[in-house]
């Protein structure tokens, strides 16, 4: 009784682990990321002209890829906006709030891709 239970636990968690382990090696890249939950509005290059921005939005997404005016914001900045979104930072309220979906791994590796396409650094 006591091995078959032994067995049970050991099987358990050894299953457990391997879904872990899939889980973590499964997480996007930020590239992935940025294409996936950035670019309908932001563009795949980041130029602020994804299929759904309009002229008709209330505040257009920005453009990830001027260096004048990513330059403005901070890591810090970047990071609240994806986390809290666009109605928590006073711009678009179509911008959902992603802290819950992404990691904040994830949103730090977002970051840094935003950096690249500005080929800016924070102010």
């Amino acid at each position: 009784m006591a091995r078959s239970l032994f067995i049970t636990v050991m099987i358990s968690t050894a299953l457990t682990l391997l879904v872990a382990g899939a889980c973590v090696a499964g997480a996007a890249s930020a590239p992935d990321n940025y294409r996936f939950y950035c670019a309908q509005c932001h563009g795949l290059e980041g130029y602020g002209d994804g299929p759904n921005a309009t002229k008709n939005q209330p505040v257009e997404p920005r453009d990830h890829t001027s260096a004048y005016e990513m330059g403005k914001l901070t890591d810090e900045d970047i990071s609240y906006v994806i986390k809290d979104g666009g109605i928590a930072t006073s711009k678009s309220t179509l911008m959902p709030p992603f802290g819950k979906t992404l990691t904040d791994a994830e949103v730090t590796e977002l970051v840094s891709y935003i950096r690249k396409l500005c080929n800016c650094s924070a102010r």
